[in-house]
């Protein structure tokens, strides 16, 4: 018997007949079509034109060249957070002056008419019919205030009015009384050194230093982001003209591949690898074009102040050189300068220095109350006599003469200070327990301890940020040097492959791939000197000197 095993070979090779009793290998041949199909199959479409260059919502011809200190000029005068912190610097100079009005004197006048009769029963009382009326026309001036040193205050009042009386025995009628009285008050314990007032304005004014450093810090961060968004836009637009210069190497390639084929020298096939290269940098093309918008549009939020600004219709132009100076500076000097020149730092500072006034005052206020009040008053009187003012007897005036007369008699007394009034007094005040100033005391030492923890925490993390910033720094420059050796090795690989493929010994897709490998490494560099760049704004915001980089000063 005889085991016959068939094994199917592909088209045109030979089926193979093996007998198990005899050992024996026959092989048939297969029968092969009569029309032998082509080696390989010719692959021909129209070229597709470049990328059109062109974005949305920019109009080509209308491109806004801006450098970056231009752009950061306009994102400080347009920005609304810095907006913000005007307003805040306003309303704390604002402040300032509302609590300097505490030493704004108090002017106050009281006017009045009364009539007053009073039932008399006695003859003495001078009454008429049984009453005295009394008419008073009134004027009273006053004045208070308090003194800007020593906690003082002071109060001056001028009394004048106009009397006229029914009583038989007055011997002036009308007459005219004035008063001029002045008080000063001095504390020689509470409220000496340090009061509510004086409290407030050095309060104030720490705030006002309060809102500058925040000005400042918030001013640093638009200065940091905008410079951030600028070199992305260098980024997105010079990575369109590496993705856009690759594109027309790889059309140049086709050309070339194309004619060579025409000639014999290649095969039709590389002609369809070439058209697949172009479609695969086509897409880069149009992602560089996205990127490129995006970039752009966020440039454009942080430096336009709304949507309605004509620059938003215009193609940003960044013409600032790429190639930023790298700062040479080791991590101690870097640590001491942006622990003195950081913002956040001072504005610890100003916080504890508040602190410390609120401690100075509190601590006062649980003095003893102990007050100078002196007191200086002069009168006057002027008026006409009357028949009761005639000695019956000698028929002589018993008014003194400087009596006789009228308002301005009474202002002449006054002045000339004819019947003046001296007081000196001491008054002392305090409250049992003195509780509230305790308590308020305590809550100023246990701020000040946690203000101190703060500012501890905070000079850590400024410590962090600059040996982060530093090292970033450090890192970004050494992989730009790589990134740029390696870009200039893929060059040069990539001409040699290109020669030896011109040359037959090397194939196109050898070459295809030394290209891909050279648009990687131009990616790479562009990105790595984008890095580098952002890597310096981002050190100079650690550092605290980003203004000063930028030749920024912010007005006060």
């Amino acid at each position: 018997m005889k085991l016959l095993l068939r094994s199917f070979m592909p088209l045109g090779a030979a089926f193979v007949v093996f007998s198990a009793a005899s050992g024996a290998v026959a092989q048939t041949p297969t029968p092969t079509p009569a029309d032998k199909p082509p080696v390989q199959p010719t692959f021909s479409v129209p070229l597709r034109p470049l990328p059109d260059a062109t974005r949305i919502g920019v109009a080509a011809g209308t491109e806004l060249s801006l450098t970056l200190d231009e752009a950061i000029e306009m994102a400080l005068k347009n920005n609304n957070d810095i907006g913000v912190s005007r307003a805040g610097t306003k309303t704390s100079n604002l402040d300032l002056l509302g609590v300097k009005g505490a030493y704004d004197p108090l002017l106050a006048s009281t006017n009045f008419y009364e009539s007053v009769s009073v039932p008399t029963a006695s003859a003495i009382g001078g009454a008429v019919n049984g009453s005295v009326t009394t008419t008073r026309a009134s004027n009273n001036i006053s004045i208070d205030g308090l003194v800007p040193f020593g906690g003082a205050s002071y109060s001056a009042i001028f009394n004048s009015s106009r009397n006229t009386s029914s009583n038989t025995n007055s011997f002036l009628n009308p007459q005219f009384p004035s008063s001029l009285s002045f008080s000063y008050t001095q504390p020689l314990r509470r409220n000496r050194s340090i009061d509510p007032a004086r409290r407030n304005i050095l309060i104030a004014k720490k705030n006002i230093e309060i809102s500058e450093t925040q000005l400042q810090t918030e001013a640093m961060n638009v200065v940091n982001t905008v410079e951030q968004a600028y070199w992305d836009l260098v980024y997105a637009l010079r990575s369109i003209e590496v993705q856009t210069d690759t594109l027309k190497q790889a059309r140049a390639q086709l050309e070339s591949n194309s004619r060579m084929v025409e000639k014999g020298v290649l095969a039709p096939i590389e002609i369809v690898a070439a058209r697949a290269q172009i479609a695969t940098f086509e897409q880069n093309v149009y992602d560089a074009q996205e990127a490129a918008t995006r970039a752009e549009n966020t440039l454009k939020t942080l430096i336009l102040a709304e949507r309605s600004a004509p620059e938003w219709d215009r193609p940003i132009t960044p013409v600032t050189p790429a190639a930023v100076p790298v700062p040479q500076i080791g991590l101690e000097v870097a640590k001491i300068e942006a622990f003195r020149k950081r913002p956040e730092i001072a504005e610890f500072q100003l916080r504890q220095d508040q602190n410390l006034i609120d401690q100075r005052f509190y601590k006062n206020q649980k003095k003893l109350q102990i007050d100078l009040v002196g007191t200086y008053t002069s009168q006057g009187l002027g008026g006409t006599e009357t028949p009761a003012a005639i000695n019956p007897i000698t028929g002589l005036s018993r008014v003194p003469p400087n009596l006789v007369g009228g308002y301005f008699t009474s202002l002449r007394n006054l002045f000339g200070q004819e019947y003046p009034t001296y007081r000196a007094s001491l008054v002392f005040s305090f409250p049992i327990g003195n509780r509230a100033a305790k308590a308020n005391y305590g809550k100023a030492l246990v701020a000040a301890d946690s203000l101190e923890k703060q500012r501890a925490a905070r000079e850590q993390s400024v410590e962090a940020e600059v040996r982060n910033a530093l090292q970033s720094l450090r890192s970004t420059e050494a992989r730009l040097n790589a990134a740029t050796a390696a870009r200039e090795a893929a060059e040069e690989l990539y001409n040699s492959e290109d020669r030896l493929f011109r040359g037959g010994t090397s194939t196109f897709y050898l070459v295809s791939q030394r290209l891909q490998d050279l648009v990687v490494a131009r990616g790479r560099e562009l990105a790595a000197r984008t890095d580098l760049n952002k890597a310096i704004a981002g050190f100079n915001r650690a550092m605290g000197t980003i203004l000063e980089v930028h030749n920024v000063k912010l007005e006060k």
